[in-house]
């Protein structure tokens, strides 16, 4: 029996149970970057731009700064897991993060929270993601789908429980004292994931074979191969949508009348369609491989960017959430696996970090560029159908790459 005939005999449950340490810390990750995340950071956008007297625009354009910042840092600092232990990376990201949390309890000045919203995209969405995502794609290969898809899943607990809390928290308190809380479950959870990573996971002979084979590919090299860039395209889309959708969301939820309480419930929909699809992916990914899913993980999304366009029916932010989830879904397992999958995983970090600061970029540009676009006065339907054509462009571009891809690999598997 291979090895993927193996795999496919072993239970999903029994894969938990025997790798439980690192799959929860890879989720702890995953869950705590949402302090880094545009979603949550939005959910204070209102209390932020009335206190430090900004426009939609004028946050969106500083929003933008400090991730093209923290984009740029991250090319650097995340190779650092090349060479250093993951669980003392991961114990100094949940610190930084912390750190930036206290920042923004304090902030005062609009170059303090320009500091600030730096340190929390560098270690939140950037440091955070890419710590928990190398985790995976070093520790395992023949099960790196299902590894990636489940320590996924804390993105999708942080969407969909999240973003209620905190609505119905600023009911009640102060916004910055919501910050303050969240620097206690980051000090608190900073030794857990310690421990957690403290045995890193070791790949058993049959995987290790596996990843030895084909070539490992450097970052210099990586940055030389034209199919790179091309997948850059569809690493911008879900991080550019889903990222202007979330920053602008209670925005977008009174532009079109919508309840800004019920709207935020539906982040739910999101995250339970995104977990289910990751989970889904995770399994293709083993069965198939990721190059295989290439083709079909913007279109749920282009489908749900026209059909907000087109409605202002509450029905219609459900639809869009349902959709954006299954891309998310889709997207979240198949970029953890790919990368491993058609560079190899010596230089893991180093390759990650770059497509990481990529995404990081696409969602500086979401929240920077639909900001001005609405201080000038174009409408966010019409921008929709922007995003909606880009998202469904981009599935005929890695449909292109993924044959590609697949003819390098059977060239390169006959030499």
């Amino acid at each position: 029996m291979n090895q993927s005939s193996t795999n496919d005999s072993v239970s999903y449950g029994r894969f938990i149970l025997t790798n439980t340490r690192w799959l929860v810390g890879g989720l702890l990750l995953t869950l705590c970057s949402t302090f880094g995340q545009t979603y949550f950071i939005s959910l204070f956008s209102a209390q932020i731009r009335e206190e430090f007297a900004l426009t939609h625009g004028e946050f969106g354009q500083l929003y933008m700064l400090a991730t093209l910042a923290s984009a740029a840092t991250l090319i650097w600092l995340g190779k650092v897991l090349d060479h250093t232990r993951i669980a003392w990376v991961a114990i100094g990201v949940f610190a930084g993060l912390a750190l930036f949390s206290l920042s923004m309890g304090f902030a005062s000045s609009t170059t303090a929270l320009l500091v600030t919203l730096y340190g929390l995209r560098l270690f939140g969405q950037g440091m955070m993601t890419h710590t928990a995502m190398t985790a995976m794609g070093k520790w395992y290969v023949a099960a790196r789908g299902r590894a990636v898809a489940t320590a996924g899943m804390g993105y999708q607990l942080g969407e969909g429980v999240i973003p209620v809390l905190v609505i119905t928290a600023l009911g009640t308190f102060y916004w910055r004292h919501l910050w303050f809380a969240a620097v206690c479950i980051l000090l608190l959870l900073a030794p857990v994931i310690g421990l957690l990573f403290h045995r890193e996971r070791i790949p058993n002979s049959a995987e290790a074979d596996i990843a030895a084979k084909g070539h490992q590919w450097t970052r210099t090299e990586v940055l030389r191969d034209p199919l790179f860039y091309l997948l850059c395209f569809g690493i911008l889309a879900p991080a550019f949508i889903g990222t202007a959708h979330f920053f602008h969301f209670i925005h977008i939820a009174e532009y079109k009348n919508w309840d800004t309480t019920w709207a935020s419930s539906t982040y739910l929909a999101l995250a339970l369609m995104t977990i289910t699809w990751s989970l889904i992916a995770g399994w293709l990914i083993d069965k198939f491989s990721a190059k295989h899913l290439l083709p079909f993980f913007l279109l749920p999304m282009g489908a749900g960017c026209l059909a907000l366009a087109v409605s202002s029916a509450p029905a219609a932010l459900i639809v869009f959430m349902v959709l954006l989830g299954i891309s998310y879904g889709l997207s979240s397992s198949l970029f953890g696996a790919l990368w491993p999958e058609i560079y190899g995983s010596k230089h893991l970090g180093s390759i990650r970090a770059v497509s990481i600061a990529i995404m990081v970029l696409s969602s500086a540009l979401g929240p920077g560029a639909t900001g001005t676009l609405m201080d000038a006065g174009v409408s966010y339907n019409n921008q929709l159908w922007a995003m909606g054509a880009y998202a469904l462009g981009c599935s005929f571009l890695m449909a292109m790459v993924s044959r590609r891809l697949i003819a390098r690999q059977q060239i390169n598997s006959h030499k």
